[in-house]
């Protein structure tokens, strides 16, 4: 592509990323390695899950969905239900918020959630593509979540918003199945495979919806935004997490960016930051915990947690 290291650190913070090996990963596979991990630092079986919410915008079939190939990579024989959620940027929190709402109701008491992406084989690698192929990245994370034994513990709310008016800002044509002949259509409209994004509006948009849904998180449990310990953001752009950063007010150190390492993986970008986060020492019991997302949709979301 005609770019440089420099030009997309300038634009976007990206110094690295990671793309997957074919033959070797697929998005249920990379789910499954990083729920075994999840499954083991919460002392949970494959088998003591009683659903999965999968988010992905990038499943390994059309059908079915990458939650039952994960059930089957993880050898799971319990036939809980798997349940798949396509919010990209935004997916993970809609998922985590989806399984909090089963866990609320007393439905199920163990949840896998799981953001899983494979980008790099569908981006347009020539230099028309590059203002978005230099961004997007492959990742898994995955969380396990269980009622809370503690009151004012865990998951204290969650926030899930859209706007459908701006879908086609950034957005994947194809393969779309209002086409008479949808195979004929891809072979004649290739580059409508790849994503087009309308960077200027989403950057607009997102430093819009990121403050209000914190902000909204904040003041649905009667909280300011100096009561944060940890605001983990879906690694989008580090212009925009920068931004965020200013308008809440909030020290470096209570702001987690690791998009230089892995570019924007979409659902597995916060689980990803999040379970680094953690790994690094800089969460900790009791603390404060927001998560944050705005992607394709329009779609944003936030997650309050008293870690």
């Amino acid at each position: 592509m005609n770019t440089s290291d420099a030009w997309i650190q300038e634009r976007t913070g990206i110094q690295e990323r990671r793309w997957f090996e074919e033959g070797k990963d697929t998005t249920a596979n990379m789910g499954a390695n990083a729920s075994r991990k999840a499954l083991e630092m919460a002392g949970v079986q494959p088998n003591d899950v009683q659903l999965i919410v999968f988010a992905t915008l990038s499943p390994d079939y059309f059908f079915p969905g990458s939650g039952v190939l994960l059930q089957r990579e993880l050898g799971m024989t319990n036939n809980c239900p798997a349940l798949d959620v396509r919010n990209q940027c935004s997916g993970f929190i809609y998922a985590l918020s989806v399984a909090d709402q089963f866990i609320r109701t007393g439905m199920y008491d163990t949840v896998l959630v799981v953001g899983s992406e494979i980008h790099s084989s569908g981006l347009d690698k020539s230099p028309e593509g590059r203002g978005v192929s230099v961004i997007f990245g492959d990742g898994a994370g995955a969380v396990v979540l269980r009622p809370s034994t503690q009151d004012g513990q865990g998951i204290l709310s969650t926030h899930l918003h859209s706007q459908g008016e701006h879908a086609e800002e950034l957005i994947v044509r194809e393969p779309s199945s209002n086409r008479e002949n949808r195979i004929e259509y891809i072979m004649n409209n290739k580059p409508e495979l790849y994503p087009y994004m309308n960077g200027q509006n989403v950057f607009k948009h997102a430093v819009v919806r990121f403050p209000q849904v914190i902000k909204e998180a904040l003041d649905q449990n009667g909280l300011q935004s100096s009561d944060i310990d940890m605001l983990i953001p879906h690694q989008a752009n580090l212009r925009i997490t920068q931004y965020v950063q200013q308008k809440m007010g909030l020290s470096d150190d209570k702001i987690f960016s690791n998009i230089q390492r892995y570019g924007n993986t979409t659902a597995a970008s916060v689980p990803l930051a999040l379970s680094e986060a953690v790994q690094e020492g800089k969460i900790k019991r009791g603390d404060l915990v927001c998560l944050a997302a705005f992607g394709s949709g329009f779609t944003w979301a936030s997650a309050l947690i008293k870690w």
